[in-house]
């Protein structure tokens, strides 16, 4: 359970300390109200840097990277607003098409983008690994035994080029091996933009034998073509280096623990048919014989390897939403949030902690990421939990466990949200349906455990002064909410696809900002004046000839619109006349004031990094501010989604290699043996697996292994294929707080100076509703809003499902009261207080209590498939016994309440104290 003793350095008769001055920049908020932290940006970047080992570039070195993040943003961004046509209209000439590509081509084209930013990103190694420790050894040992002679001089000379080559000890320059695998993590692409043709008629038909050599392509090199140039194919030679490069950006983006995964699937595609079929068990894996050649065309030529699913989805939804958030980010939303978030909930009991936890899910819901969001948002949250008087261990282990949860947080879910969408081909507006009431539940339950603890160390809140006034911040920043309205909008009122959701989205984001920096008192009204002017011809013209005002004035119109449909016609082009008017109201006075523009503080960082290399001021005005916020956002843009393209590139080798060898049947029969046929025990399966397999590998990773591997065997069982999904996924985000590994809750651990492996086990602790929470939906599916129709298919609810009371009383109501309750009763357990101290066997019958409301069939199923083993045959689950369990635990929480309530009332009256006669409202 969570400890609950004090740290050695914060007595408990300070716990409730509250200063009456607001305190200096330590980790508190300021006289002026606004919140800082005791981590300075650049510790917060070097903090994350060592987790993700990520290079800390300077120079020339700098400009490259940012150069080429910038061009894959635009990439994916012409993607979403164009599709894979790329043509530009140019005066005079008219139309011209540049080129229009494939699938394939677009999906080669987007790996090898994120191979460039890895290659960048990523040193190949900084000299602390096994190879280069033994490689180490030699000069000193040759030293020994020839000393400073010649054929020492040589051997430290040749060593000192290899470093030069393979080694960036510091993690602060790019390398000449850099260079190379970039050059040749090319050639893979242009063979595909070149010989798509090939593909299509000679490899998909007849295999990488057929396909012509280097010779037979380019004669003129014919005499070079020797060795493996000679025999093999071009296009069995590029599949094998794309392999190659995947695999290496993998090791130095995620490490050596998916790299050997995945390479030891690779490998059994190869040999899996030597495994005995008759061998016990393994048999069961046995495959038929393969080539490499049919290896490698299945995992670099079709869409079912590298460049299958996962990494389509990258295309077409994640880098879009990852895109979002990184401009919403830039905007200063998210510190805006965070400042909402602490004047909404900061004079609470505990209030630094409920902050975090609504700041902090708001934040991993954009970022995706729970290392990220722990180390970004913590660096605020977690000094002010301590300095309210929460331990160092408890601080790290909440701002861990919300970050981590914000990826089951709608409407943005991290990218996890769109595996789903496509995996399961459910409409994204049903997958934020279906995941809103859990996590609401998750997060609820975080809320009243942060607050048990608070009460249990009578911790209380911030002062009022120390705070922002709401309603004068919401004044300040009230436009921050604009575009996720309008993301909601798209996604579930208009229906748009998700990625023109996130493209117009996007769009909005940089147009409000525009706007923002454009407006100031001197020349707010006619920044607005001639916008609504404008908008105005715009209707106008639509009415008249069906045309905006340029074709208008150049005769370009036909007949005219109604009203309405004029108005609707104008609508779109609202955000152009904004941006413009915003955009040139900027370059003629870029150096007034913007009184509401308040971006992020790496954004002002670069345009101060910008004007000290160029020798003028220009981008530290509004107009240069702007400028430099969007290409801020670009390049952090391509640096987030650097590591989650790397992930599904080398994860769709995983399903590949399944396809290919037609594993996945012998899973399910190996997985249904082993779980011996029950329900529960290949839930309980599935869940340890995705823990096991989360550990140390990205979100995305994970979910694609477990549900490629487990999902089609839990379909099997009846559970609704949106559940399922939903159910790996929480499970998975468990690992980012179980110890060993817990990455998020030792980031935390780091910023806390707290002890990691107690930050990590009350990290875990904390996290229970995530385990406690998919199976509360897994067993009663009207927590999702869905609904199992005659046929056997799930939908979501509609109008008439929610008038049929019936239905709605005991599938939805009762499940969804049964599940808050349960993650209510679980705060005591894990707390150990309410009111006062809850004893060990109350704690265990909280508990209890917990799984009885929210999931009850976690023990009726059990119990039928044993009453069934002693001839007693009954279907044990039933909605009757259903809705009768979780009376017991609600009976049983109700019970226990009362009685800590009564036992509180009886020691405060036996010290001499006033009884309360009502409990602690959370």
């Amino acid at each position: 359970m969570v400890d609950d003793t004090p740290p050695d350095d914060e007595p408990d008769e300070d716990r409730d300390r509250t200063d009456e001055n607001p305190p200096s920049p330590d980790g508190s908020p300021t006289d002026d109200g606004e919140i800082t932290d005791d981590m300075s940006e650049t510790d917060t970047d070097d903090l994350l840097q060592e987790i993700e080992r990520k290079r800390s570039l300077r120079g020339i070195s700098v400009v490259v990277l940012a150069t080429v993040g910038i061009t894959f943003s635009l990439f994916q961004l012409w993607l979403a607003a164009r599709g894979f046509t790329f043509e530009a209209t140019l005066p005079g000439i008219g139309t011209v098409r540049l080129a229009s590509l494939q699938q394939l081509q677009i999906r080669a084209i987007h790996v090898n983008f994120a191979l460039v930013m890895a290659f960048l990103l990523y040193p190949l190694s900084d000299g602390t690994g096994a190879i280069s420790r033994r490689l180490g050894r030699i000069p000193p040992a040759v030293r020994d035994r020839f000393g400073d002679g010649p054929v020492t001089a040589v051997v430290d000379r040749f060593a000192a080029v290899l470093s030069w080559f393979f080694v960036d000890e510091d993690h602060d320059r790019i390398l000449p091996a850099d260079i190379v695998l970039i050059g040749l993590s090319l050639l893979p692409t242009i063979y595909y933009a070149t010989s798509y043709k090939e593909v299509t008629d000679v490899v998909r038909l007849f295999g990488l034998r057929r396909a012509a050599t280097l010779g037979e392509i380019v004669p003129a090199l014919e005499p070079i073509a020797v060795g493996p140039l000679a025999t093999y194919s071009v296009a069995y030679l590029m599949g094998v280096l794309a392999i190659l490069l995947v695999l290496e950006a993998t090791r130095r983006a995620l490490g050596l623990l998916l790299t050997v995964l995945v390479s030891i699937f690779i490998v059994y595609g190869r040999y899996g048919w030597l495994i005995p079929r008759d061998a016990p068990g393994i048999g069961l894996l046995a495959t038929s014989e393969l080539r490499w050649d049919q290896v490698v065309q299945n995992l670099w030529y079709t869409v079912e390897g590298i460049l299958g699913v996962p990494v389509s989805v990258s295309v077409r939804f994640i880098y879009i939403f990852i895109l979002f958030g990184a401009f919403l980010e830039m905007s200063g939303a998210g510190k805006w949030f965070i400042d909402l978030a602490y004047s909404m909930t900061g004079t609470r009991k505990g209030g630094p902690a409920k902050a975090s936890v609504v700041s902090s899910g708001f934040m991993g819901m954009l970022s995706g990421s729970s290392v990220a969001n722990t180390v970004t948002t913590g660096a605020l949250t977690i000094p002010l939990m301590k300095r309210s008087g929460y331990s160092p261990e408890f601080s790290g282990a909440v701002e861990s466990s919300v970050s981590s949860g914000g990826q089951i947080l709608p409407p943005v879910m991290g990218a996890a949200a769109f595996l789903i969408v496509e995996f399961t081909g459910t409409p994204f507006r049903d997958v934020i349906i279906a995941a809103t009431l859990p996590a609401i539940a998750f997060f609820f339950g975080m809320w009243i455990m942060v607050h048990f603890e608070a009460v249990k160390h009578d911790i209380g809140g911030l002062t009022r002064m120390e705070l922002l006034d709401i309603w004068p911040h919401m004044k300040h920043g009230w436009f921050y909410l604009v575009p996720l309205g309008l993301l909601l909008y798209y996604i579930v009122i208009a229906r748009l696809s998700i990625g023109r959701a996130g493209w117009f989205t996007i769009i909005a984001t940089v147009t409000l900002i525009a706007l923002v920096a454009a407006y100031d008192e001197d020349i707010g009204q006619v920044l607005l004046g001639t916008i609504f002017a404008l908008f105005t011809a715009t209707i106008v013209t639509q009415y008249l000839a069906g045309t905006t005002p340029i074709g208008f004035i150049l005769g370009d119109g036909g007949a005219g619109l109604g009203v309405v449909a004029a108005l609707r016609a104008s609508i779109p082009s609202l955000a152009t006349i904004i941006l413009a008017v915003s955009v040139i109201s900027l370059l003629a006075r870029p150096f007034g004031e913007a009184p509401l523009l308040e971006l992020d503080d790496t954004v002002y960082e670069a345009a101060d990094a910008i004007d000290e290399t160029v020798g003028n001021g220009f981008a530290s005005t509004r107009a240069g501010a702007f400028g430099t916020f969007v290409i801020k956002s670009l390049d952090n843009g391509a640096r987030t989604a650097t590591v989650v393209v790397v992930a599904v590139a080398a994860a769709g080798v995983i399903p590949g290699i399944i396809n290919l060898t037609g594993l996945g049947g012998s899973l399910r029969s190996l997985i249904l043996t082993v779980s011996g046929g029950s329900f529960v025990v290949l839930l309980l399966l599935t869940g340890i697996s995705a823990i096991i397999v989360g550990m140390g590998m990205p979100t995305t990773v994970m979910y694609i292994i477990i549900v490629v591997l487990l999902g089609p065997t839990m379909q099997e069982f009846g559970v609704a294929l949106l559940g399922a999904h939903l159910f790996v996924l929480y499970f998975g985000l468990m690992a980012d707080v179980t110890p060993p590994v817990a990455v998020a809750a030792y980031a935390a651990a780091g910023i806390a100076k707290s002890d990691a492996f107690e930050t990590g086990r009350q990290a875990f602790l904390l996290s229970l509703n995530k385990i406690l929470v998919p199976f509360a939906f897994i067993f009663a599916p009207g927590v999702m809003f869905l609904r199992q129709r005659e046929n056997g298919e799930w939908v979501t609810l509609v109008a008439s499902d929610f008038a049929d009371i019936g239905f709605l009383v005991p599938e939805v109501i009762v499940p969804v009261v049964g599940m808050f309750a349960g993650v209510y009763a679980l705060g005591p357990s894990i707390i150990g207080h309410y009111r006062t101290t809850v004893r060990l066997p109350a704690r265990l019958a909280f508990g209890v209590a917990g799984l009885l409301l929210s999931a009850p069939g976690l023990i009726l199923m059990p119990s039928g498939t044993i009453l069934g083993m002693v001839g007693i045959d009954v279907v044990a689950f039933t909605l009757t016994s259903d809705i009768a369990l979780r009376a017991v635990g609600g009976v049983m929480l109700v019970t226990l309440l009362v009685r800590n309530s009564r036992r509180a009332d009886a020691e405060k009256g036996d010290e001499g104290e006033p009884a309360d006669p009502t409990p602690t409202a959370a």
